[in-house]
């Protein structure tokens, strides 16, 4: 390490990384340290301008110990899954030469040094929005770029898996698998990519944010509990899921959305049936999860063909994955139809792509108080509203894979000295 301030410097990288949802979900461990799944499972990457983690990894001989800040609050590494990372991620480092610096780190400075790492998530943590997905693929992801790893982002993503699941499925944009393996090693239970995020771009994702606290049953002790007492879930993972992927990649490959809608909205429905036939049973949709369901099956039904796909993960917040823009804006008339604002604050009950709900006419609060009930519901029955019972709408669509952001204002932690900014 060269130059006389060698205790002083500092080396950082920030990345970007986006949440995903799985369109067949992935419920149920046959290894709970290595993180292996009992199936397959697939998903959609979200647009990262809408719901994304932006975590800096920063290296210096001066820091004392690894230490993390998660939204701003320092947090403790001491939990087996940032420790299977950090180790995993370690063992692959390579040489680094920042000759702007005059910084060199070998191979066997990486095993020395200690790392600051900073992690904002720009929507509710532990809500049912994937954000421990979006966190720990981040994490991997800027840990590799930092330590000049040389694996591939399948590879770096068997490492993503096992700080959560579902982070796999975060190193890559568009349309994702999740291959389970069947080694016991776990090397080869990882993700690919099916297609890219411009593959589809008609669809139009809405996210209806019923509830954005913490869940009361973690997905970790959720699955566990499901796998020791449903066996709805031993008859899902081998004779239901192995056919749903194999059609799921055909309907992605075919841009078919009458197969993909029908699948997504099966596969959601079976996964919930699997939590009701835990023991205890688990409960993670509420009232709304259901009322949405039924707008969403009542308006398909009353179609030629499906205009949108829902789908629910370890929590209330429903997913909605429309066709095309003409039917998110249908979809948008509905929802806040049924669901109108609390308070007269449009602009913060719809963020994310606004200019889904300009298309759909809707400007204000005085656009939302007149809009008509929609077609399928029969002239003689008065629909009731739910106001209040959804916090807020994000707007969104396929998004890409994880980036570096280059520019340093991006960055969380401090070049100075390696602290939060």
């Amino acid at each position: 390490m060269g130059g006389d301030s060698q205790q002083n410097w500092v080396l950082m990288v920030t990345a970007q990384t986006p949440t995903n949802i799985a369109v067949i979900k992935y419920w149920g461990k046959r290894d709970e340290t290595l993180i292996l799944p009992v199936n397959d499972s697939i998903s959609v990457t979200l647009d990262p301008n809408h719901l994304c983690t932006t975590t800096t990894v920063a290296v210096s001989p001066s820091f004392q110990q690894d230490r993390m800040w998660l939204n701003g609050k320092e947090i403790s590494l001491s939990g087996g899954r940032f420790q299977s990372c950090l180790r995993e991620i370690r063992a692959r480092a390579c040489e680094v030469e920042d000759n702007k610096k005059g910084i060199k780190i070998t191979k066997e400075d990486w095993g020395k040094f200690h790392i600051h790492i900073a992690s904002y998530n720009n929507f509710p943590t532990a809500a049912g929005l994937a954000s421990s997905a979006a966190g720990f693929a981040c994490l991997v992801y800027a840990l590799g770029k930092l330590m000049n790893v040389k694996e591939d982002e399948s590879q770096l993503s068997a490492i993503a898996r096992q700080g959560s699941g579902s982070a796999c499925r975060s190193l890559f944009g568009g349309f994702v698998k999740w291959i389970m393996g069947k080694e016991e090693n776990g090397s080869d239970s990882l993700a690919v990519q099916l297609a890219d995020e411009k593959h589809w771009d008609d669809l139009v994702i809405v996210i209806a944010v019923v509830s954005s606290r913490q869940k009361e049953t973690s997905s970790t002790s959720g699955m566990r509990e499901s796998v020791e007492t449903s066996l709805l879930l031993q008859h899902r993972a081998k004779e239901v899921v192995p056919k749903r992927i194999l059609k799921m990649e055909e309907a992605i490959r075919n841009r078919d959305f009458a197969s993909f809608s029908q699948l997504t909205c099966t596969d959601s429905n079976q996964f919930h049936a699997v939590c009701l036939d835990t023991s205890p049973p688990i409960f993670y949709m509420n009232d709304t999860s259901h009322r949405i369901i039924s707008i969403v099956e009542k308006w398909n039904r009353s179609e030629e063909a499906p205009q949108v796909a829902y789908t629910f993960d370890a929590g209330p917040n429903a997913v909605l994955i429309a066709r095309n823009r003409k039917a998110a804006t249908l979809l948008i008339q509905r929802l806040l139809y049924y669901f109108p604002p609390n308070s007269d604050d449009l602009n913060s009950y719809i963020i994310g792509d606004k200019s889904i709900a300009k298309d759909a006419g809707i400007n204000g609060i005085p656009d939302i108080e007149t809009l008509p009930p929609p077609p399928e519901i029969k002239d003689n029955i008065p629909s009731q509203k739910y106001k209040g019972e959804v916090s807020y709408f994000i707007c969104t669509r396929p998004g890409r894979g994880p980036v570096l952001l280059s520019d340093e204002s991006q960055a969380l932690l401090n070049s100075e000295n390696g602290l939060p900014k």
